[in-house]
């Protein structure tokens, strides 16, 4: 082979091996690109849609999140109840009591706290995502009741 045939030869070869490159780069780009929303791994313990949401939105229909002095009110009466616990949201309740608090208790524990109109604490139901918040894991049997305090 001459000079001139391996030099065409040669930028073939590199021509052809900057195409697979590029084409590997893409295509795992694009692969990455298309998984929009996280899927629940096999060990994941059926990780759903809802605990993946964040926990600082109104997660259930006919619920909004409090503002303003009833949210300040939700979130001093939640504390009261539950010293220490993080509050991850305040909002109205869709299952029958006027508001309730999404909190983490301190020791990791996750709870909600049910109010009345006046802000009395109701009861904390407790386990699950929500703190067993609308029948999920957790239901009702971890609720703590006869919890009741007065407004803030």
């Amino acid at each position: 082979m001459d000079q001139r045939n391996r030099r065409s030869v040669a930028i073939g070869v590199g021509l052809a091996a900057a195409g697979a490159v590029a084409g590997i780069v893409l295509g795992s780009t694009l692969s990455a690109g298309a998984q929009t929303s996280p899927t629940p791994s096999p060990n994941s313990g059926g990780t759903t849609q809802q605990q993946q949401q964040d926990p600082s939105k109104a997660t259930h229909p006919g619920e909004t999140l409090l503002t303003g002095s009833n949210a300040d009110k939700a979130k001093a009466a939640a504390l009261k109840a539950v010293p220490g616990a993080t509050i991850e949201r305040v909002e109205t309740d869709s299952d029958g009591d006027v508001y309730e608090a999404h909190i983490v208790k301190p020791d990791g524990t996750r709870a909600t706290v049910k109010f009345d109109k006046d802000f009395n604490v109701l009861r904390v139901e407790t386990g699950g995502p929500g703190g067993g918040h609308h029948g999920g894991p957790g239901g009702e049997s971890g609720t703590t009741s006869g919890t009741s305090s007065s407004a803030v």
